[in-house]
């Protein structure tokens, strides 16, 4: 029996699914990983909207990260950060740790090799529009990679 998926066997025998093998990223240092699983992981946050797992042929797994707007321009209210855009606000240097420090947490539950080393905010969501998500909402993982090299390449 062969599949396009990658998944393990429960302790009924059962098989989960947990990726698929196309998705897989591949560091540098030869470690595969399942992307969707430090997906799932990381982006369970209250202040994550949706977040993009990067590091094939990389030394180490970063991230673009899309913020839940309505409860970061909460966050930021509460502490007097003056903003006047969603640039202005990813940009501020508060949001950017504050979002280094909940996901370095929630990284902790990963393996070592997988944890999100840098990430960067991005200030639009990911669209079936722009090309990103799938008429199934999955990501696109290749078009993306493309679309933002230039802020990959920075967490590099």
């Amino acid at each position: 029996f062969k599949t396009v998926d990658v998944g393990e066997f429960d302790e009924d025998g059962f098989r989960k699914i947990t990726d698929r093998i196309k998705d897989l990223i591949i560091t540098s240092g030869g470690k595969n990983i399942a992307p969707q699983h430090i997906e799932l992981v990381v982006g369970g946050d209250h202040y994550i909207e949706q977040i993009v797992a990067i590091g094939d042929r990389r030394p180490f797994i970063s991230a673009l990260v899309v913020p839940s707007f309505e409860a970061l321009e909460e966050w930021a209210k509460e502490r007097g950060l003056v903003f006047d855009s969603r640039e202005q606000l990813v940009a501020a240097p508060e949001v950017v740790a504050m979002y280094e420090q909940r996901i370095a947490a929630r990284s902790g539950k990963l393996g070592p090799y997988e944890r999100i080393k840098k990430i960067t905010l991005l200030a639009t969501e990911f669209t079936q529009d722009a090309g990103e998500l799938t008429p199934t909402m999955k990501i696109k993982r290749k078009f993306i990679n493309e679309k933002y090299t230039t802020e990959v390449d920075a967490m590099y």
